[in-house]
This record gives structure tokens, C-alpha cells and sequence, in this order.
């Protein structure tokens, strides 16, 4: 299920995007050098009170004076108003209400979406300043005085947004349905392949970039089991993003990646990879989804003896950082190898929901360490205890030693790849979490 969605919306400069970083925390910190971890993010995970949530900054687009800046704050809130759960309305406790405030409050109130009003830069603790009752004049109810710079007032914030979120909502799909998220640049045949396997012409393919703007299901039933196919905008550089719907449509591309069980990362055949691609690739793996590289245009690429192989090794190469993803050469326009293109999602998403009993995988631990032996340093050598496996969606085992420091990197993917090679999981990200047990530091 994806996660319930808050956005931040308001005038420009008064404290969005500072307020997204407060309650984002740490999560927007570079935690991994990975492709596709983004350093201007507009879209992370808010945890609160063991609860999380998916958050939308509005604050990247910024008014145009020869646009006017009425319509573009239509666009801003229109958009958030659609993609949100809940709304929080951010002002400025310095400047007042503004007209524009109250321009943006009215459409809100028009949409029926719950809205928090947040008066930012309450920088003082204690009793609010007489001039942050005006903003009752807005009608969206009782004001939450909040410091977006110190976090004063955030977590009553938070509060009030979960009043309206059902955390126990249920998928709007079949347990047994795989959803599908097909993700790639702008023009690689996202749309064609979803017709194709549709049969019938559910979303518009045109030979020009940008032609899809939302994220639209298509559910498809087929030998294979049950599908919802995610048919995505196409997500390109940050330099090329001019305005504030192509923004939104990279943004919708990333929540189809957040509800999406597996995804089709297709490549242009006829421009191999680029690295955008790994841009795209890069957010999926982040996020832990099983992945399959769909080689598509395979059709319009003229073929020798060794076409393939040469073009598997690149690729291999090019996604080094996901060398579990398999591949598959298709082409939407003619059919060829779609089926092939299913058996691998199938594949691919039972792998990534598998679970491994403990006893199999401290089997697996005590022929590993026996093979290669813990790596040592100054006489201390790395004990390992035990492996089990924590969760699923991607499968993660959490590692009990007697010293974490020693735990060396290449040690960590030595077992990894023992893990996929005992038990196939060669479609699906792997996370290893290590920790200390005991006083036993020898």
C-alpha cells in the first residue's frame, strides 16, 4: 500500500521548504553513494510517533512575475490538492495575512481535503504574539504556531495532519495483484507497452516527449496472474524540468515508484543507456523495489552475430550498483518477448517477498564463514553469531557480531551474494543491517 501524502503549500518565502527539511530530518541526508539519491528531493518519508508518511514540498516552484503569480500559486495548490491526503497551509506570522493567503485558502476550502494551518516563524516560545489571531480570519479553524527554523510547534503539527490520515486504510487492489510501475526517460515506450499489453489504446502514444502528465492504472489479467500496470510520466534531468507540470510529473513518477510492488525500468535500444537512466534505476533501488531493465525498441536495432551479448555486458557494467536486476530485450511496438517480460515481474516480485526461515539461513551463514573467514584486524577478529531475517519487500537480515567496526564492507557483500546464490534472489535489492550483541569484543 502506498504511504498516505501531506503537502506543504503556501505563497513563496514563507518557510516551506525549511519546514520540509525540519520534519524530514535526517532522511534527506546522503546516506549512500548510490544513483537516483537525490540531494534536492521534493518527495521523502516523514516518520512521526512510529508512523510515516510521504512528503511533497511545494517550495520548488517559485512564481513568475511575467506568468503572474496568482496562476502559478493555482497551479502549486491545484496540484498538491490532488495528489495529498492532507494539506498544511504554511504562512508567515511576519508579514501578516496576505491577499494571496487568503486567495489560496479559498481553494483549498473548495477542495474538501482536510487543511492544517501552520503560522510559521513563531519563533518565541510561550503564548503567541496577538497578530497570529488574525489568521482565524482565513476559516481553515485554529492556527498551529510553529518555528520551521527551531521545530517549535511540529510535532502538534503532525498530530493534527495524522487526525485525518486512515493509517489502516486497505489497498484498493487484490492482495494477489502485482502493481507495476513503468518508469524510464521521456519517449522510451512506456505508453505503447501498456497498450500493447492491454489491447486497446488506454493512454495517449505520440512520438514526442512529455505526452504522459499523471501516473494512470491499467489493470490487466493474463496467464501470468493479475497486474495493475503504472504508466508514468517520464522523469528526466533536473536542468531540462522548465515548468511547474513537468516538475509535478516527475514528482507522480516517483510516488508510482513508492506504490509499486515491482519496476520495469525500460531503456531505448537505439540510445542505450544514459545517465538519466541510472537517475531513474537509482530512486527504484533505493526504495527497495524488485527491479527488471526492459531493453525496449529492440526491433529498430540492426543485429549481428553477438548484438545482444554485447549490449548485455554494457548494461551489466552501466548497472553495477544493481547487478541483481535481470534483463530483457523487448520491443511494445511488435510484442516480442512481453511474456518473457511477465514470467520476470512474477519472478522478480516473489523474490522480493520471500522469506527465509533462520535455521536455512545460519546453515547458509556457518558453510560462508567457513569458506572465507571473518577478516580481522590488530588480532581482534569479527565473530559472527547468527543471521535472521527481519522483513520483507526487500528482504533485509539483520546480523548479530561481536564488532561491527570489523564488519568490512566487501565482507558484507561477500554474504550477500552467498544469500543469492543459496536462495535465487537475484531480482530484488538486499539489505544487511548489523549489530552488536553482548560485551564479547575479542
Amino acid at each position: 500500500m502506498s504511504k498516505p501524502v501531506i503537502a506543504i503549500v503556501g505563497r513563496p518565502n514563507v518557510g516551506k521548504s525549511t519546514l520540509f527539511n525540519k520534519l524530514t530530518g535526517k532522511r534527506l541526508a546522503i546516506v549512500e553513494d548510490t544513483p537516483g539519491v537525490t540531494r534536492d528531493r521534493i518527495y521523502c518519508e516523514c516518520e512521526w510517533l512510529n508512523k510515516t508518511v510521504m512528503l511533497v514540498d511545494t517550495g520548488g516552484i517559485e512564481p513568475k512575475t511575467d506568468d503572474g503569480i496568482l496562476s502559478k500559486m493555482r497551479t502549486q495548490a491545484n496540484v498538491a490538492i490532488e495528489s495529498a491526503d492532507v494539506i498544511i497551509l504554511v504562512t508567515d506570522l511576519r508579514s501578516g495575512v496576505t491577499a494571496n493567503d487568503a486567495d489560496i485558502a479559498a481553494m483549498l476550502l473548495k477542495s474538501g481535503k482536510p487543511v492544517v494551518l501552520c503560522v510559521n516563524k513563531c519563533d518565541r516560545i510561550g503564548e503567541p504574539p496577538p497578530e497570529f489571531y488574525e489568521f482565524y480570519n482565513l476559516g481553515l479553524g485554529d492556527p498551529f504556531p510553529v518555528s520551521s527554523v527551531h521545530g517549535n510547534g511540529t510535532g502538534d503539527l503532525l498530530d493534527e495532519c495524522f487526525k485525518y490520515i486512515d493509517f489502516d486504510k486497505e489497498d484498493e487492489y487484490d492482495d494477489d495483484t502485482i502493481k507495476v510501475a513503468i518508469i524510464g526517460k521521456p519517449n522510451v515506450g512506456k505508453s505503447s507497452l501498456v497498450n500493447k499489453v492491454a489491447g486497446e489504446e488506454r493512454v495517449i502514444v505520440a512520438d514526442m516527449a512529455g505526452t504522459t502528465r499523471d501516473a494512470t492504472d491499467t489493470e490487466v489479467e493474463n496467464e501470468f496472474g493479475k497486474f495493475v500496470l503504472i504508466d508514468t510520466a517520464g522523469i528526466r534531468r533536473k536542468s531540462r524540468v522548465d515548468n511547474d507540470i513537468e516538475k509535478y510529473s516527475v514528482l507522480r513518477s516517483y510516488m508510482a515508484v513508492d506504490r509499486s510492488d515491482v519496476c520495469v525500468i525500460m531503456i531505448d535500444a537505439t540510445e542505450g543507456f544514459t545517465e538519466q537512466d541510472s537517475k531513474v534505476a537509482g530512486y527504484a533501488h533505493e526504495q527497495g523495489k524488485a527491479c527488471v531493465i526492459a531493453i525496449n525498441k529492440w526491433d529498430a536495432v540492426e543485429k549481428e552475430t553477438n548484438t545482444m551479448a554485447e549490449f548485455t555486458k554494457k548494461l551489466q557494467t552501466d548497472f553495477s550498483f544493481m547487478s541483481y536486476a535481470p534483463f530483457v530485450f523487448i520491443s511494445a511496438k511488435t510484442g516480442q518477448r512481453i511474456n518473457k517480460l511477465f514470467e520476470m515481474i512474477v519472478s522478480t516480485h516473489q523474490q522480493n517477498s520471500r522469506r527465509i526461515s533462520t535455521g536455512m539461513l545460519n546453515d547458509m551463514l556457518a558453510y560462508a564463514t567457513a569458506k572465507v573467514q571473518p577478516p580481522s584486524d590488530k588480532g581482534k577478529r569479527l565473530k559472527i553469531y547468527y543471521m535472521t531475517q527481519a522483513s520483507t519487500n526487500p528482504p533485509t537480515f539483520v546480523t548479530f557480531c561481536n564488532r561491527a567496526d570489523l564488519f568490512h564492507f566487501s565482507y558484507q557483500r561477500y554474504l550477500e551474494n552467498q544469500i543469492r546464490e543459496t536462495f535465487g534472489l537475484t531480482g530484488t535489492p538486499i539489505k544487511m543491517v548489523i549489530r552488536e550483541r553482548g560485551n564479547d569484543k575479542g
